[in-house]
């Protein structure tokens, strides 16, 4: 009874033997016709839709890592992470691993940090490091030698797009800002930048000039504009005379600190009072003919301690 049991079971498994070579024999032979028509990729989706295929996934995530890994990121925000699953597809069949990439890429928000470089807040350079832009500032303060009338200051800037900031390096950027210092202290009344033309004219009578209308030599600058032309302070300062004044008409007078006062005459309307507080470039009144006056112009005049100096040492170059 052993002996027929025995080889029962031989029997049995040379069958089974026999069946897994047939079966091993098949799987070979469907693997290798599937090889041969199709080829192993990675299909990739975002959030359920699939972009496309890549070969390989470690090497996507790779090239995702390193541009992530640029200069200056301050932070990144994912919109959707992109799935994996290994399948197949027809030899013949293209795989766009740029287009898979790009479409990665278009999820990842990338939010970019610089500093700028201000005086009295207008950004005048932008750089990399802060390292760089306190450089500039420190250099800028000692050298620029009415430093304690502008504000050299430094800014973050964020940005999702590299081009929106021209960023520089350090050298150019010291050039773009001692250009702008030399241009403030060049138009500089003691200490006091003038920073806005109050109106854009033609000069009709020049400081120091005598003509026949007048006994004495001109005090400022006429500049001819059409009436009603808006007058934006050329500094900023504190009003200390806003109406009528003999032959200047209806006049705008600002202390802007230092000693300076700047004079603004015939105007035909004024929109600021006594002890208001304006800044360069507000608008202060409007072009007329009021008082000693031939035309619609301004009157515009500088004194630094109760002296007349001519503006066109500063301002109507």
């Amino acid at each position: 009874m052993k002996f027929i049991l025995d080889k029962q079971i031989k029997h049995c498994t040379k069958d089974i033997i026999k069946y897994i070579k047939i079966v091993t024999i098949a799987l070979l032979i469907i693997v290798s016709i599937i090889f041969i028509k199709y080829k192993p990729v990675c299909s990739v989706s975002i959030l359920g839709e699939q972009i496309g295929y890549i070969s390989n996934k470690n090497q996507l995530e790779q090239k995702i890592q390193e541009y992530t890994k640029k200069e200056n990121v301050a932070y990144i925000q994912t919109l959707a992470v992109p799935e994996y699953k290994f399948s197949f597809i027809k030899n013949n069949e293209e795989i766009d691993e740029n287009n898979v990439f790009n479409k990665i890429k278009a999820q990842i928000k990338i939010t970019y940090q610089y500093y700028a470089v201000t005086i009295d807040g207008n950004q005048k350079a932008v750089v990399k490091t802060l390292d760089e832009a306190e450089k500039l500032v420190n250099e800028a303060k000692k050298e620029y030698k009415n430093n304690e009338c502008v504000n050299i200051g430094i800014n973050k800037v964020y940005t999702k797009n590299q081009e929106e900031y021209k960023v520089e390096n350090i050298e150019i950027a010291k050039k773009e800002v001692t250009k702008e210092l030399e241009k403030i202290e060049k138009a500089s009344v003691n200490g006091v930048y003038l920073e806005q033309k109050p109106i854009t004219g033609v000069i009709t009578s020049r400081f120091g000039e005598r003509e026949r209308i007048r006994s004495h030599a001109h005090t400022g600058l006429d500049i001819a504009a059409p009436y009603g032309t808006k007058i934006k302070a050329s500094a900023s300062g504190t009003i200390v005379w806003a109406g009528y004044k003999g032959s200047y008409g209806n006049l705008i007078i600002t202390n802007c600190g230092n000693g300076v006062e700047i004079y603004y005459g015939h105007c035909s309307k004024i929109y600021v009072k006594k002890g208001q507080k304006v800044k360069a470039g507000e608008v202060i009144g409007q072009v007329g003919s009021t008082g000693n006056s031939t035309g619609n112009h301004l009157h515009f005049e500088i004194r630094v301690n109760k002296i007349r100096v001519n503006p066109q040492n500063y301002i109507y170059k």
